[in-house]
This record gives structure tokens, C-alpha cells and sequence, in this order.
């Protein structure tokens, strides 16, 4: 078994994350999980894991402020991230991989296979265009995202997304077959996981698919017509940076 621990500020994501290990990744073995520097350090400290799966932005710090902490570092690292230009640095540290939020569930366990054996990578600079061209996002089409929900995980591909809504304390997922997902959190939580190079939120309560635009309509802010024909307005004060990203 690989000993892991997990180490992200966002209690949901180190959640979703454990659901998917134990799920998909059953040789890995969850001794703990921490949200900030401090914790991090006296746990890493305490259970001396094998794996460390970890965020690169939390609170007291940041991870290259905990691993420095930690040197030399005796473990494996797999960062697991919102952020998407920290992917060279982590080569310092001989990170497994760089995971970008939400994480796939087929990169999550080749990230595994590479510590447990099953795959052999030798070939650093193949590593690095690989990282990189993750980076970039240029898959993101194609990859799907875990929304938790009250009864579980719901996996959804992101070309099937065609909005989402604020309802209170959880988000409404609108597909592209009509179907809905009720998924817990608040849509500032999506707004912070999902590629910003697909996804823009042109209002506080709706955040849409770049891709599934039918027409922009001009306005005060305007609105958009989606695919699924509903009408969405685009706030006053966003409309100048999200003509912007359509003209891209």
C-alpha cells in the first residue's frame, strides 16, 4: 500500500479527492489530511507518508514554503491545483505530477501507476512538454469533472456543460441533453476549478460555457442565448472583459 495524505484549504476538495483514491486508486492508503503549512508540517512530520498529495495556494503559505520546511524531502509529491504556472518549479521537488483542478480521473490514476510501478517515466524533458501541454489546457474539452452531490459524485464531461447556476448554498449543472445536476457548494467554487479559458461567469448568479453561446444580444450588459435556449443577462460591470474573451 502507498501511504498518502492529502493537504488542500478547500475541505471539498480534499473530499472529493479521498472519494476518488478510494474509488479508482484502492492501492493507495489515506493516513490523513491537513489544510494549511502548520498542519501539513506536523503531519507529514508524524505519519511520514509515502505520497503527498497538495495544493500549491493555502493558508500560511504556500507548498514551496511547507516542502522547503520539510528539506530534504523524503517523499513522493503529486500537486493537485487550481493554478496553472507552477509547473516548472515543481520539477525541483521531483514531483510525480501536477494535476489541474477538477482533477481527471484517468491523470489521477496514472499519476498513481508512475509511483506504485506500473509505469516507468525516464524521459524528463517528455515529462515536461507533457506537464506543460496539461497546463495549457488544451484538452480541458474533453475531460470531466466530479460535482459532488448529496448522494455522492456526479461525473460530468466539460463539453456537456452548457451553465451554471447559484440556487443558495448549491449550484444547478444545466447539460446539453437537458439534464440538471444539483451539486453542493457555491458556484464561486466551480468559478475558482473550472478552465476560465472555456467558462466565464457573466453574473453572480451564472457562469456559461463559452462554447454553447447561440447569439449575444447588445444591452446594458446585453444578454446571451445559450444552446439550451435559455436567456442569461451579462452584468453592466462585466461586459467590456467578457466581449473581450469572445473577440479571443
Amino acid at each position: 500500500m502507498i501511504r498518502a495524505v492529502l493537504i488542500d484549504d478547500e475541505i471539498d476538495s480534499n473530499r472529493i479527492l479521498q472519494t476518488l483514491l478510494e474509488n479508482y486508486c484502492p492501492q493507495v492508503s489515506i493516513t490523513g489530511s491537513a489544510d494549511g503549512v502548520e498542519t501539513a508540517v506536523s503531519l507529514i512530520r508524524e505519519t511520514r507518508p509515502d505520497l503527498v498529495f497538495m495544493d500549491i495556494e493555502m493558508t500560511q503559505g504556500n507548498a514551496f514554503d511547507l516542502l522547503n520546511r520539510l528539506e530534504p524531502v523524503d517523499f513522493h509529491i503529486i500537486f493537485v491545483t487550481a493554478f496553472d504556472n507552477h509547473a516548472i518549479r515543481a520539477f525541483k521537488y521531483n514531483a510525480i505530477d501536477y494535476l489541474l483542478k477538477p482533477v481527471n480521473i484517468r491523470e489521477l490514476c496514472a499519476a498513481v501507476d508512475k509511483l506504485s510501478g506500473k509505469v516507468v517515466e525516464s524521459d524528463v524533458l517528455g515529462r515536461l512538454r507533457s506537464m506543460l501541454e496539461k497546463t495549457r489546457g488544451a484538452d480541458a474539452g474533453e475531460r470531466k469533472i466530479a460535482f459532488p452531490t448529496l448522494n455522492g459524485l456526479s461525473f460530468v464531461s466539460i463539453r456537456e456543460i452548457i451553465r451554471l447556476e447559484a440556487k443558495g448554498g448549491y449550484t444547478l449543472i444545466h447539460l446539453r441533453d437537458g439534464a440538471r445536476i444539483t451539486a453542493t457548494g457555491h458556484l464561486k467554487d466551480y468559478e475558482d476549478n473550472l478552465p476560465e479559458t472555456i467558462f466565464f461567469r457573466i453574473h453572480q448568479s451564472h457562469m456559461i460555457n463559452l462554447n454553447k453561446i447561440k447569439s449575444y444580444q447588445k444591452g446594458r450588459g446585453g444578454y446571451v442565448v445559450m444552446d439550451d435556449d435559455s436567456y442569461i443577462e451579462v452584468a453592466s460591470r462585466r461586459r467590456e472583459e467578457f466581449l473581450q474573451r469572445l473577440l479571443k
